[in-house]
């Protein structure tokens, strides 16, 4: 006797398409088409726009067979798939010479031109450490990318909304020209997130270029900005408070010992800035900035500070002392301050009175992070203030154990 009944199906049969879809989501793109082989609904799930909003491609300098096949498979899918992309990550992996950066900026001109054609969702894209002003990019394959770059911003630039070309080492010409691209159609620009930290390359005072000025002037909705603190000057400040007051709220400023930073900016530019903008918080990055003329040049009290990060990447000066800083600098953002940290090469003082009194001033700091010769006693009456709620820190990143060991031992004074 035969049995007509129809054969039991799978419980992933039954399964709705929105969890069908987000099972795909964590496949990556081998294990995605894949699975598509397996019947009609799933090869419809392989077609969801839903899965292609988001992609992050990586040129490896020096890439091995399955890296290769990596790449070939990511630019084949954002071909295919383009038209669904709202954010598009680009990553550069240990480039090493003019065979790579030619073929990578060949391939990105086929891929950008594609783009281009085929999509009107793109509102994020990332092309991060670029390096352009090195040596293992030739003046006409690094003419045509920006070229390429640019043109491709042109035609985004009413829908992206945020942009990072962090560390992509670009003449000051070639930046703003980059910048223009995204005010080309209408003279102005939406975009409401721009990273333009190590833009420009050779540290050129950009405060002073009038090119730099009416770039950033056509910016009417900013967010968030990340610069080099060579980038600030009254005028820059001036026209973030004529044209993006109303929705600033985070200004990231690195300042290099290498960047031009002697600049006068008046505190009055940065009072006025932040009473037209209210949400304003200001995070500083300094990188071998430690003298406290130095800092006190930059870090005014008008500004509304509420991260600072002081790194000296190892190098220890004997001229310089931390201690003003902490007693005398810092104290004035007492009321503001939520984030510190402090990476300081510094065996030739001690800071623990004085660092701990900081801390207890500043009465919305949240977040701590000390990698400098501190004692476990220092430690120990922290956490106890702590514990008596003299401060509200909720995070604590203290020196590697290695280095108190050291200074326990008698080789560090």
């Amino acid at each position: 006797m035969e049995d007509d009944s129809e054969p039991e199906q799978s419980s992933w049969a039954h399964l709705p398409d929105v969890c069908l879809r987000h099972v795909f989501h964590w496949l990556d793109d081998r294990d995605r088409s894949r699975a598509a082989l397996v019947c009609k609904k799933w090869s419809c799930a392989m077609y969801s726009g839903s899965l292609w909003r988001r992609r992050t491609i990586t040129f490896y300098g020096r890439p091995s067979r399955a890296h290769t096949l990596e790449l070939q498979s990511a630019l084949w899918y954002v071909k295919k798939f383009g038209k669904y992309l709202e954010h598009l990550e680009i990553k550069l992996s240990n480039p090493y010479n003019t065979a790579f950066t030619q073929k990578f900026q060949v391939t990105m001109k086929g891929l950008l031109s594609h783009l281009g054609k085929c999509n009107s969702r793109l509102v994020s894209l990332s092309i991060k450490y670029l390096e352009l002003d090195r040596l293992i990019w030739k003046n006409a394959v690094r003419t045509q990318f920006i070229k390429n770059l640019a043109t491709f911003l042109k035609r985004m630039s009413k829908q992206l909304d945020y942009l990072n070309l962090k560390g992509a080492r670009v003449t000051l010409e070639e930046g703003c020209e980059l910048l223009n691209s995204l005010s080309c159609l209408t003279n102005k620009s939406f975009v409401s997130e721009i990273n333009i930290e190590d833009f420009f390359s050779l540290h050129p005072p950009v405060y002073s270029s009038t090119l730099f000025h009416q770039a950033m002037s056509k910016f009417r909705s900013l967010v968030i900005l990340s610069l080099n603190y060579n980038c600030i000057s009254d005028e820059l400040l001036d026209t973030l408070r004529k044209h993006s007051a109303h929705s600033l709220c985070t200004l990231n400023i690195k300042c290099h010992i290498h960047d031009p930073h002697g600049q006068v900016v008046w505190g009055m530019s940065w009072a006025n800035l932040a009473k037209r903008a209210p949400k304003l918080n200001v995070n500083f990055f300094f990188e071998r900035v430690m003298k406290h003329d130095h800092l006190a040049r930059i870090l005014l009290v008008e500004i509304p500070v509420t991260s600072i990060s002081l790194r000296s990447c190892y190098f220890s000066d004997p001229d310089w002392t931390m201690r003003p800083t902490l007693t005398n600098l810092l104290p004035a953002y007492r009321h503001v301050l939520q984030k510190l940290t402090l990476e300081l090469n510094n065996d030739h003082e001690l800071l623990d009175d004085e660092l701990l009194q900081l801390i207890l001033s500043c009465k919305r700091l949240l977040f701590l992070k000390v990698w400098a010769f501190l004692s476990v006693t220092f430690m120990e009456r922290l956490l106890q203030n702590r514990a008596e709620r003299k401060c509200i820190l909720t995070t604590i990143k203290e020196a590697p154990k290695e280095w108190e060991n050291m200074r326990r031992n008698g080789m560090c004074q």
